[in-house]
């Protein structure tokens, strides 16, 4: 089977969608079934996508895609070009990477999208007026005309259900895979950070992450001297419709080198914030999957998220969950206190989210969108004789 994974996208830098693309990449690679892995990506992304993907296996090819870095021309690409590429690479099944306009009948293979959540519809504010209506209206046409749903929680499938049943119809949930990284960098993205401890919080400059939360959190703890004066916040996240507040956030409120603000940096460099923080902080008010709370408890850090589904699906025992409401700040600052005086935890198994499980799933999945095989191709099973048959033939 040779199955083509669309990420191309406006992000130069490696963050949510691009890493979905990549695991899946690595997941079905360890299928044998799996005749070819196709990732195609914008020019910008080739950069770090070689980096990240760098494998060995000469099952995987990277594409560049013909395109500009404009939405109607990235739009425009997937919508006519990208049925051509999938043709011309013999595509047994064409998995989208996230919810793009899709020309069903120009593709010779089913097509699959992951769907990560529905904020086009649950929090506008991500996009800005008129944006967001262009966004639904994408999302829709693609749900509409794609052949399954991968759904990356059960909290996405049932928002899809409220929305729109009979699209649900042909969703499922396959978690992201998310394994341990056995790498880490040896130092810091910024080595003058190295020592000294930090929080960290790893999320995109919008409004569901709810940064503003989390920066207040940290002012509260510094100046009631809740924790060590030398403690920083450190926000690993690419630039967004919120960063323009955060930076006026950290002017305004005497932050200026207490929060380092990070972006694009490598995986290595992740694991080596998630080794070496004291407490990661994930404050969202709403989420898709929740990949830094995954990954931090993988990691074996202390974590302190705000009590939602998504967190909740992942797990119920290992996080400290904290509500969101009027007395957010608060509590969020009592729950960090908390959490870091216990013992740092040992690493917590996610065998659900493992390249093996997920792999399986994704394997089903195809397998249930492609058409049977002629009867003639089909194996022909020829019961051996029996021993005393075998002794009457001879």
């Amino acid at each position: 089977m040779k199955v083509v994974i669309a990420l191309a996208s406006s992000s130069g830098q490696l963050s949510g969608v691009p890493r979905h693309a990549i695991n899946l990449a690595r997941c079905l690679l360890t299928r044998d079934e799996i005749g070819a892995v196709h990732l195609v990506a914008a020019p910008w992304q080739m950069g770090f996508v070689e980096d990240a993907v760098a494998c060995g296996d000469k099952r995987l090819h990277l594409h560049a895609a013909s395109i500009g870095n404009s939405t109607l021309s990235r739009n425009l690409w997937f919508y006519s070009q990208l049925p051509k590429l999938a043709t011309e690479l013999d595509a047994g099944i064409v998995h989208l990477a996230y919810p793009v306009p899709v020309r069903q009948r120009a593709f010779q293979c089913p097509t699959v999208v992951t769907l990560h959540d529905l904020y086009p519809y649950d929090i506008p504010e991500n996009f800005g007026f008129p944006k967001v209506v262009f966004n639904r209206a994408v999302l829709r046409q693609c749900l509409r005309s794609v052949d399954a749903i991968a759904c990356v929680s059960q909290g996405t499938l049932s928002r899809l259900q409220s929305l729109d049943p009979q699209l649900a119809q042909k969703a499922t949930v396959i978690y992201n895979s998310v394994a341990p990284h056995a790498l880490s960098a040896a130092e810091s993205a910024r080595p003058e950070w190295s020592r000294g401890p930090f929080l960290l919080c790893v999320a995109q400059h919008r409004r569901n992450k709810n940064i503003l939360l989390a920066l207040k959190v940290f002012e509260r703890l510094l100046r009631t001297r809740r924790v060590p004066a030398g403690m920083r916040l450190v926000i690993v996240g690419i630039d967004g419709p919120e960063t323009s507040a955060i930076k006026k956030f950290i002017n305004g409120s005497g932050l200026v080198g207490c929060v380092l603000l990070l972006k694009g940096i490598s995986d290595a460099q992740l694991q080596w914030c998630y080794s070496n923080c004291s407490l990661v902080l994930a404050p969202s008010a709403i989420e898709g999957f929740g990949l830094p709370v995954a990954e931090a408890l993988l990691a074996g850090c202390r974590v302190v998220c705000s009590d939602i589904p998504a967190f909740r699906e992942l797990t119920c025992s290992h996080c400290t969950f904290v509500p969101l409401g009027a007395r957010e700040v608060e509590l969020f600052t009592d729950a960090v206190c908390t959490t870091l005086r216990q013992p740092p935890p040992e690493p917590v198994a996610l065998p659900q989210l493992s390249a093996p499980v997920i792999a399986e799933a994704y394997m089903r999945l195809y397998r249930s969108l492609l058409p049977a095989p002629p009867a003639n191709e089909r194996s022909i099973h020829i019961p051996l004789p029996s021993r005393g048959e075998r002794q009457h033939l001879l």
